[in-house]
């Protein structure tokens, strides 16, 4: 069996992976206008009005359509058997005043709280589709403002301390498809997937700027525990990670029913521009395995593989393989302790992390420096690295011998340049 069927701990890719099946308009028979019902491209916030859209469709089922002009609305819910379609020339946006989202139970980085949901939610759904050229606009300015006048004041804040949405939350589901559309500027976190399986994420445009104002907290994707997501085609260029895997922090977390392992995860033909990380593996993340990144072009990002080892949470991060990348980024390979908001909540020992299994393979990239790692005996162990079939110009290369237990090199060329 061809290699490129395979998941890097030789398990067959299922058949799923090859499906693609981009929804269209013609699939659904019932449609909704938010137009015909009252929502207005007139500057006013309609929540109330484009909401009872959704309930009406859900009485039978079908697309809420939003057509051409600019909508702005607060908190949508959306429940199973309808979908939302953007026209191409509309805009969905969102509020930029808090209180257009009703703080409820949701979750957010690692953990499952009382927190403020997204523009865009759906759960306990199956089927549910997010298409159209058209662009959801999370309109965040106000809030990246507020979140750096409040670090001046407080450098201690956490994220959640500024008060914001993300973009879209998707939750508890399955047959789930993002397709074709334009996600910019959220609050938060763009598009969060918690406990789903069976995603395509494909040809999005995900961005959010990093200047003149940095959006902070913005990452494209974050996957939480999830099992089978493919996102294929995409272009990212966001002030965080471009995909981030999560799934729960903190020094039981491996223990705890509403955290639990990303798996099965299937990253292509994607363009990353800039992004703190192009694949990162945390800050809040218990167990990856079986992931994959192929076929992509790098433009600038921070790094192509970030895997953060959170001294408070144990961490295994397994069987992932970056393939047939090419460009650009500042380091390849990222691997050290993450301290941000450290907390043992009285655990008196450090929870032990493991990465291992890790392969790059058949990549040509430029870096600066191509390999950024630190060893930690007491928080965490890296082994069984492969480096296959790399091209890899640097202007810093900075391994050390015994990071890595079991570092394979094999037909590749690493060649220090000028920076």
């Amino acid at each position: 069996m061809n290699r490129n069927e395979l998941f890097p701990d030789g398990s067959k890719i299922d058949n799923w992976f090859y499906e693609e099946k981009k929804p269209a308009l013609s699939d659904f028979e019932n449609r909704y206008i938010i137009t015909d019902f009252g929502v207005k491209d007139d500057g006013n916030v309609y929540t109330e009005v484009f909401q009872s859209v959704i309930d009406k469709a859900a009485l039978s089922g079908g697309v809420v359509i939003v057509p051409k002009g600019e909508y702005i609305t607060g908190a949508l819910f959306f429940k199973d058997g309808v979908s939302l379609y953007i026209e191409e020339g509309a805009t969905l946006k969102g509020s930029d005043d808090i209180s257009d989202y009703p703080v409820m139970d949701t979750r957010i980085e690692g953990e499952s709280c009382v927190y403020y949901p997204a523009l865009i939610n759906a759960d306990n759904t199956s089927g549910f589709r997010i298409f159209g050229k058209g662009t959801i606009d999370g309109n965040g300015l106000r809030s990246w403002k507020a979140f750096w006048q409040r670090r001046l004041w407080n450098p201690d804040c956490t994220n959640k301390d500024e008060q914001r949405p993300r973009l879209v939350y998707v939750s508890n589901s399955s047959d789930v498809i993002i397709s074709g559309v334009n996600l910019k500027n959220s609050h938060f976190w763009t598009t969060h997937i918690y406990k789903c399986n069976h995603v395509l994420i494909c040809d999005c445009t995900i961005i959010s700027p990093r200047n003149p104002v940095k959006a902070p907290s913005t990452d494209a994707i974050d996957v939480d525990v999830c099992t089978d997501v493919l996102i294929k085609g995409c272009y990212f260029d966001v002030n965080d990670d471009g995909v981030a895997l999560k799934g729960g922090k903190g020094p039981w977390a491996d223990t705890l029913e509403e955290n639990g392992m990303n798996e099965r995860i299937i990253i292509e033909d994607c363009t990353f521009k800039f992004c703190h990380g192009c694949l990162t593996c945390g800050s809040e993340a218990i167990h990856n395995k079986n992931i994959i990144v192929r076929n992509s072009v790098l433009d600038g990002p921070a790094t192509l593989l970030w895997l953060k080892m959170r001294m408070d949470t144990p961490q295994h991060y397994e069987y992932i393989r970056i393939e047939n990348v090419s460009g650009f980024s500042d380091r390849m390979l990222s691997l050290y302790n993450w301290n941000q908001f450290f907390d043992l909540k009285g655990r008196e020992d450090i929870p032990m992390s493991y990465a291992d299994h890790i392969e790059f393979a058949d990549c040509n990239l430029k870096c600066k420096n191509y390999f950024d790692m630190t060893k930690n005996d007491e928080c965490y162990k890296v082994s069984d690295v492969t480096f296959i079939n790399l091209n890899i110009e640097t202007a810093k290369d900075n391994y050390e011998d015994g990071i890595i237990d079991n570092l394979y090199v094999v037909n590749s060329n690493i060649s220090k340049q000028e920076e």
